[in-house]
């Protein structure tokens, strides 16, 4: 449990610090096609925020996304297929000189030329793909008018949402699970009012960074964190402005292509023995289901 969900001395989650944290400036090698990578996993969250940035501005042609999958018998990232001769993750961290203590984690931006991690830390890598070389017309996701409110909501859902579901599941006593989940829900109500009051974004008409932070949590809500990280005071249909809000952006083509609700279940069920010791992932019902609220067809009648 220590190496899953560490924690303090009164037992609440604490996420260890990235190795890599500072994104800085966009390299000015960032167009030439090929030379940098962007290596997600398909279950990881903090990748999905990134990959889902990739994806909303189109950068394909100057940033190759690459796949690690876990291996949850080995407790390591497989890269799937493998890259220039890799197939692990750590392999592709240590030929790119980071230091051997350095957790190799997804996501990753990385320079095969200049052989070196440009940064893992999600929230920087983030800020540095909004001004990723682009096509023209390409989405701005931080535009100024909304940078101040966008930035407020990164910082209070990066402890109260983003960690606030690990803070639940991951709790030592029960003390530090109810502080966990009575922040979670303040924060769910603060962003459903303010959904309700304005919108149709979190930061009014523009789709901003801050709602693809909250976005990756509240899309596992039912598949992952309400069943087994006891997220489950209140059902997130209960949140109504929320509820649309996320069917709206899941709706989005480049949105619902980075949305494997399998893989979610798969790493989390199967992944984390201490929650789940049997490793039994149950079935759920199918994602577009849960999101939309939509039920199955009828069958044909005869």
């Amino acid at each position: 449990m220590g190496g899953l969900g560490p924690a303090d001395r009164q037992g609440n989650y604490r996420r260890p610090a990235s190795a890599v944290p500072e994104a800085g400036a966009v390299p000015a090698s960032a167009d030439e096609a090929g030379r940098h990578w962007l290596v997600i996993g398909r279950s990881c969250p903090w990748a999905h925020r990134v990959w889902l940035v990739w994806s909303l501005r189109g950068l394909g042609s100057t940033l190759t996304l690459a796949e690690a999958s876990p291996d949850l018998r080995g407790g390591r990232w497989i890269l799937d297929p493998p890259r220039d001769g890799f197939s692990t993750l750590a392999d592709l961290y240590r030929a790119h000189r980071t230091p051997r203590q350095h957790r190799p984690t997804v996501p990753v931006l990385l320079d095969r030329i200049g052989e070196r991690v440009l940064c893992n830390d999600s929230a920087g890598m983030m800020d540095l793909l909004n001004r990723w070389p682009a096509e023209p017309g390409s989405i701005d996701l931080d535009p100024p008018d909304c940078r101040e409110a966008s930035q407020r909501w990164r910082l209070r859902l990066q402890d109260t949402v983003n960690d606030g579901v690990y803070r639940c599941g991951f709790a030592r006593c029960q003390s530090a699970y109810e502080q966990a989940h009575a922040e979670l829900m303040q924060a769910l109500e603060s962003a459903d009012r303010e959904l309700s009051q304005a919108g149709p974004w979190l930061c009014g008409a523009s789709l901003t960074l801050a709602d693809l932070c909250l976005f990756t949590t509240l899309i596992r809500w039912e598949l992952v964190y309400e069943p087994l990280f006891g997220c489950s005071g209140r059902p997130l249909w209960s949140f109504s402005s929320l509820y649309r809000w996320r069917a709206a952006l899941y709706n989005l083509p480049e949105v619902r292509a980075t949305c494997d609700g399998a893989a979610w279940r798969q790493h989390y069920f199967a992944g984390l023995f201490p929650l789940n010791p049997g490793g039994i992932v149950p079935l759920p019902a199918p994602l577009e289901q849960i999101v939309t609220g939509m039920s199955a067809p009828a069958p044909a009648r005869p």
